[in-house]
């Protein structure tokens, strides 16, 4: 198994997206690159903690390669927006990818340099090393599941049927 944190704007939409897909074991959504530990979802949206809304996704690489998730990822953000995705706006809703292993930091900036070339320069997604995610609390995991009506900037339906569940 392997982990990757993704921040693509609100988490529950990303969580929801990702969730459907072959390979994804399990996500956690929570909060990542920040000035404190343990923040709360309210000092997160009031801005006195700095993380950015994530979902850490462990993923069966046998199934869904690094490739393929940054594929989907990146399918359902907008790389170019700073600090907004979709409706949501505001630092906690960057985006960012946070990696594990050194490995993975490469794989991710090559990805990037192949797929936006000489745009590169306009990528607002930011890559780091992940060292401090801290877990969301309880009632926005699997906020989607939970309520199916619930406010969603992502596009659930990108998701093709062949690489669904």
């Amino acid at each position: 198994m392997k982990k990757i944190t993704l921040a693509g704007g609100c988490f529950w939409g990303v969580e929801g997206y990702f969730n459907q897909l072959k390979g994804v074991v399990d996500t956690t959504v929570g909060y990542v690159d920040g000035n404190k530990k343990n923040p709360t979802y309210r000092e997160v949206c009031d801005g006195v903690a700095t993380h950015a809304e994530a979902m850490e996704i462990l993923y069966d690489e046998r199934v869904i390669s690094l490739e393929k998730v940054l594929d989907h990822f990146f399918r359902i953000i907008d790389p170019f927006s700073k600090n907004r995705q979709g409706h949501d706006v505001g630092r906690q809703y960057r985006t960012g990818i946070y990696y594990e292993t050194e490995d993975d930091q490469k794989f991710v900036v090559d990805y990037m340099i192949k797929m936006f070339g000489d745009r590169m320069s306009k990528v607002q997604t930011e890559v780091k090393k992940c060292l401090d995610f801290e877990p969301a609390e309880m009632y926005h995991q699997d906020y989607l599941k939970k309520n199916p009506g619930g406010y969603c900037h992502v596009n659930l339906n990108l998701a093709k049927p062949e690489e669904k569940k």
